[in-house]
């Protein structure tokens, strides 16, 4: 029966490709290639919408279909993974790795609690902390939230006797998985290497003729970001209260386990001073000539040298490849869109419907439907790979600032990821914790998704005129 269903599937795919392909005339003016390509890009994102294969494969086969067609030579086709973010990208998985095997995550995650763990809302404030401090290194949502935060957010419930099997899962638990959540989403909109689709945002927007780097994306977030960091847990706080207000226990529980992962061993502090150095070098390496990607090499290097890492053990990591993969297709089927004029025909038709009205106003009404379209899809990628690139190239036709449009939308590529209980990497582990219903679920995400929103565009627009100045 799911094999049938997995055909069904892929034959919807292929089938939309194909009428995409024959049944519609290439529109007037644009070269017919381009059009094939979109037939081959809509029925691959597709594909990965509606889980007819995996991302990984669904994009390697949207490359082999532009190739045997002859849409894209074999040179273009394969060219995203000649591309320094998608490198950026496989290196950061790897170094995140090292967070996790080394303890070094947990460690963080424990000390937060330790410190602000006496009552049920500082526990949530200490889960953000760990999150903010991580994000920066680990990529992967669902590392950085599924295998470190979460099992420290469950562990805390359950020895407060919060559990979903005996009714008291409002004691705690509830609370801690919801800010856990929303935390890891916001956090991911604060750094460029935080979420895996966010080096794809800076190589779109390049195309569009804007450059995002990391210090720009880091201190565009901080103000907006810090905010919704500090009034996220107050929020949750009131959606699903804790039945437990005080937790003083919850500081002897995360002391304990301090206590027993003893003192810092030698790869944890190699891994802390790589980190540090990431940073550094991520934000002032610019200055010296040193770009993002090459601080993630020489990072992803000084790892393997001193034998934090061993390679044996990247070529394990399945996540890591499969992003690789499926990253480095969907910048070639970009590029290719963007290079036979697709993207650009497709923002100057939309750009009419906006003619007589102010920017701003285009600019609103742009970002709502960009954001809570992604209710229409399981993947964040998948939805910044499908409308990113022509609804930046909109909001610049309509007269938007370019930087602040292109970063403002990526930062609502990660955002609006707290909707659902299926937008994101994490979101399924968590939810399926049962600890939250699926109501209090896309509740919390309803009322969270317009707080960001008023956060990141009043506060943040505030915080971006003083940058300009």
């Amino acid at each position: 029966m799911k094999l049938n269903l997995r055909l069904v599937k892929i034959a919807l795919c292929v089938g939309v490709g194909f009428l995409l392909w024959w049944g519609v005339l290439t529109p007037e003016g644009l070269d017919p290639k381009a059009w094939q390509l979109f037939a081959i890009f809509i029925a691959t994102v597709l594909a990965v919408v509606i889980e007819a294969m995996p991302i990984g494969a669904a994009t390697l086969m949207g490359l082999t279909a532009a190739v045997a067609t002859h849409t894209l030579s074999f040179k273009e086709a394969f060219s995203g993974y000649a591309s320094d973010v998608t490198w950026l990208i496989l290196a950061a998985f790897f170094i995140s790795h090292g967070f996790i095997e080394t303890g070094l995550g947990r460690r963080i995650a424990y000390f937060f609690v330790a410190a602000f763990g006496k009552s049920s809302i500082g526990l949530g404030f200490g889960l953000t902390l760990s999150e903010l401090l991580l994000a920066p290194a680990i990529p992967s949502m669902t590392a950085r939230t599924g295998a470190v935060v979460y099992p420290i957010a469950q562990a805390l419930a359950y020895s407060f006797d919060s559990r979903v099997e005996i009714g008291t899962r409002k004691k705690l638990g509830a609370y801690l998985i919801a800010v856990s959540f929303q935390a890891s989403v916001i956090t991911s909109a604060m750094f460029m290497t935080a979420m895996a689709g966010n080096p794809l945002v800076g190589k779109l927007a390049h195309q569009a003729g804007v450059e995002i780097t990391w210090g720009s994306w880091a201190l565009y977030a901080l103000v907006p970001g810090l905010c919704s960091l500090a009034i996220m847990p107050f929020v949750v706080y009131f959606l699903v209260p804790p039945e437990l207000k005080r937790t003083p226990n919850a500081m002897a529980f995360a002391k304990e386990h301090l206590k027993d992962m003893g003192p810092m061993k030698t790869n944890e502090l190699l891994m802390c001073m790589t980190f540090l150095g990431l940073l550094g070098l991520w934000v002032f390496g610019k200055l010296i000539g040193v770009d993002a990607v090459t601080t993630a090499l020489l990072g992803l290097a000084f790892l393997l040298v001193t034998g934090v890492l061993k390679w044996q053990e990247l070529l394990k990591i399945s996540a890591a490849w499969e992003t690789f993969v499926w990253f480095g297709a969907l910048v070639a089927m970009a590029d290719g869109l963007n290079q036979l004029q697709l993207t650009t025909w497709f923002g100057q038709n939309v750009a009419h419907f906006f003619e007589g009205t102010s920017w701003m106003v285009a600019a609103g009404g742009l970002l709502l439907v960009y954001f809570y379209s992604h209710y229409l899809f399981a993947s964040s990628t998948a939805h910044i790979g499908a409308l990113y690139l022509p609804f930046l190239l909109v909001l610049i036709k309509v007269g938007a600032p370019a930087l602040e449009s292109a970063l403002v939308l990526g930062f609502a590529s990660n955002l609006y990821m707290g909707l659902t209980h299926y937008g994101s990497g994490p979101a399924p582990i968590l939810f399926g914790s049962g600890f939250l219903s699926l109501k209090e679920w896309w509740g919390i995400g309803a009322v969270m998704s317009v707080v960001n929103l008023l956060i990141w565009v009043v506060v943040g627009r505030l915080w971006w005129s003083f940058l300009a100045t």
